[in-house]
């Protein structure tokens, strides 16, 4: 397996580092600031300690810190890396000058890949001589623990340069998409989007607190979406499936789209080709059973976080800056402290 190098330190560098390690590779952690570059080391011992902790780790924490290198030379960092995985800040300018100087250091063949957010492949691509290499793998953050990422082509990415950087993600864990063509925000970030501007617009016209909205997606949709896709949902909601749900609730989300200036109606051809695909996974011949699963899934995440008082959310009387986690932050410093050299990768 080639090494594999990621292009800055910061918390989405620190946390491909970890996926990348975890798998077995050898990653070398480029960031140039000497103060983050300190603070990746230790952020990498400290989440590798937590997987840990939780069960989440198949080796010694430090044998698997041991394989993030971190460095501040660029050229030492990018060499011989057969992926090179760019996390610097979410600015244009910046990513272009920094993709036209990864195309001069990395190995011609090395696929080049973004971590950004909205910024499409094809505002990237005109940096290098070869835009055929270059694409956007946009994570969940952190990915050591979402493992989906998107795997964004501009028009000039190679279909081999997508089938190898598809093909290195799947090998380290991750779950990969290919999108079809690029758009703006990618498929991540335009699904929670859609999602906050209608949590905006029932907050601001009065129909609901802040509160509200969160206590609805956390003990509503969030449970069963921990889970199952939105299609899987409505498949399983309305005996009948998908075909049903638009035939019966189309109309009425219309209506609701149209309310805020939105004219997107579901078409009898789309709605078959979304049916045929869920039924793939999901056989509609097979639904009590796959309710019955459905069901299944939810008392097992409910008898869980019974147990599990972490995710009531944090303590009016913890500290400042807990986050809800001091029980558990305390389960894995007590390692940390006795780490003869602070907590650095080894």
């Amino acid at each position: 397996m080639g090494p594999v190098a990621v292009v800055g330190g910061g918390t989405i560098g620190v946390a491909w580092s970890i996926v990348f390690a975890r798998a077995g590779r050898v990653v070398a952690l480029y960031e140039p600031d000497d103060a983050r570059r300190a603070l990746a080391r230790d952020d990498v011992i400290r989440r590798l300690r937590a997987l840990a902790v939780c069960g989440l780790l198949d080796e010694d924490p430090g044998d698997v810190a041991g394989r993030v290198r971190p460095g501040g030379d660029l050229p030492s960092a990018v060499r011989g890396a057969t992926y090179v995985q760019e996390c610097a800040p979410e600015d244009a300018d910046l990513k272009r000058a920094l993709f036209e100087e990864l195309e001069g250091l990395a190995a011609p063949d090395a696929v080049l890949a973004s971590s950004s957010s909205a910024i499409p492949p094809s505002s990237l691509a005109p940096a290098v001589r070869d835009p055929s290499r270059v694409l956007v793998a946009h994570p969940g953050n952190p990915p050591y623990l979402l493992p989906v990422v998107e795997v964004v082509p501009s028009p000039l990415t190679s279909a081999a340069t997508v089938e190898r950087a598809r093909g290195l993600l799947s090998s380290v864990g991750m779950s990969p998409i290919v999108l079809r063509r690029e758009v703006e925000g990618f498929v991540f970030n335009r699904l929670q989007g859609a999602v906050l501007r209608e949590a905006y617009c029932l907050v601001r016209d009065g129909v609901v607190d802040p509160q509200d909205v969160d206590t609805v997606m956390r003990e509503g949709l969030g449970r069963r979406w921990a889970f199952l896709g939105p299609f899987e949902t409505v498949e399983l909601n309305t005996e009948g499936g998908i075909d049903e749900h638009a035939a019966r609730m189309g109309p009425a989300y219309a209506r609701m789209g149209a309310e805020r200036g939105q004219h997107d109606p579901w078409t009898d051809e789309m709605v078959a080709q979304v049916s045929a695909a869920v039924q793939a996974r999901l056989p509609r011949e097979r639904w009590r059973d796959h309710v019955l699963w459905r069901d299944s899934a939810l008392m097992a995440l409910e008898a869980f976080r019974r147990r599990t008082p972490l995710l009531a959310g944090p303590s009016p009387a913890e500290p400042a800056g807990a986050g809800g986690a001091a029980a558990h932050a305390a389960r894995v410093e007590p390692a940390r402290a006795g780490d003869p050299d602070g907590g650095a990768a080894r």
